[in-house]
């Protein structure tokens, strides 16, 4: 078993590896078009449950997708559901097809910035093609929205539950405050093994340990954002009406950070195995991941 000092000088080689001069280029392209992706999404969610839900049960969906976010960024965010959720069930069809066009053209774009970026972490020397690589981001694209979908639904049904259930607290866990984070483990596991490596796939072990510490490292990363951007910096005052926007902005960035850290995480892992001969923990052919300095040094 590695010793604690093993695990902080590899968060510190990952921390440099996802910190690069470059990778900052991939973060602020992935934020942008993420937040000119997220109100699109609004639309065709609200358009999909309206059909299938009560105009209650919309109002549980916002309030669940809401609930991630820091306080300062939701009054934008349910101003904007509840403006769809009292909108005609004609109305909604029409903005949420208009909204499949633009959110589907964002989420292609920020998905490929992101899978650009995870590649540079992982050094990738011998980049996709460009149709292999607009299709990967397609796809990429879909399972998440899709995941997105399904852990909404599952944490909208817990609170439904937790509603027609008895008064009285259980004292259980929190589930509907779980599902999220073990929805965004499973994604980033998925994406770190299938999609930041060109040859073979990423270990599991070192898949898994990534998406574990991105997700940790968001949930810290919204909990320091909202302290932030509501205790700290009153940007209300300095950005007046769109201050809710440049809030939600700074929440997307910092999680993509932590998505990138969570790559950057896995990719030091695999390094570490193969510099120890662990074969269970590396690919079965790991030479397209180097070591950064290593990286920087064939530039000179």
């Amino acid at each position: 078993m590695a010793s604690p000092g093993f695990w902080v000088r590899l968060s510190g080689r990952a921390f440099a590896r996802s910190w690069g001069r470059d990778v900052m280029l991939y973060t602020g392209g992935v934020s942008f078009f993420a937040l000119l992706a997220v109100f699109p999404a609004i639309a065709i969610l609200i358009g999909f449950y309206k059909a299938v839900l009560s105009i209650a049960q919309v109002g549980e969906q916002a309030a669940a997708l809401a609930d991630v976010m820091p306080h300062a960024a939701r009054a934008i965010f349910r101003a904007e559901v509840e403006r769809l959720s009292n909108a005609s069930a004609r109305a909604v069809s029409t903005q949420s097809a208009f909204a499949l066009i633009v959110g589907a053209y964002a989420a292609h774009r920020g998905f490929k910035a992101l899978l650009a970026g995870l590649n540079l972490i992982h050094d990738e020397t011998e980049p996709h093609g460009f149709f292999k690589f607009n299709f990967l981001a397609f796809v990429v694209a879909v399972v998440a929205f899709g995941l997105f979908t399904i852990v909404s639904g599952a944490v909208v049904t817990a609170r439904l539950l937790e509603h027609t259930g008895p008064a009285s607290s259980s004292g259980g866990l929190p589930f509907n405050g779980l599902l999220p984070a073990a929805g965004l483990a499973l994604g980033l596991t998925l994406l770190y093994r299938y999609a930041m490596s060109h040859r073979d796939p990423v270990a599991w072990f070192p898949s898994i340990t990534g998406g574990a510490v991105a997700t940790i490292l968001s949930m810290i990363s919204s909990w320091l954002c909202a302290i932030y951007v509501e205790q700290i910096a009153q940007l209300g005052a300095t950005y007046g009406s769109v201050g809710a926007v440049v809030v939600l902005l700074i929440w997307l960035s910092w999680n993509v950070n932590a998505i990138f850290y969570g790559g950057a995480f896995a990719t030091e892992m695999e390094i570490a195995a193969r510099s120890k001969g662990a074969p269970e923990l590396a690919p079965e052919d790991n030479t397209s991941v180097v070591n950064l300095s290593e990286r920087r040094a064939s530039r000179r």
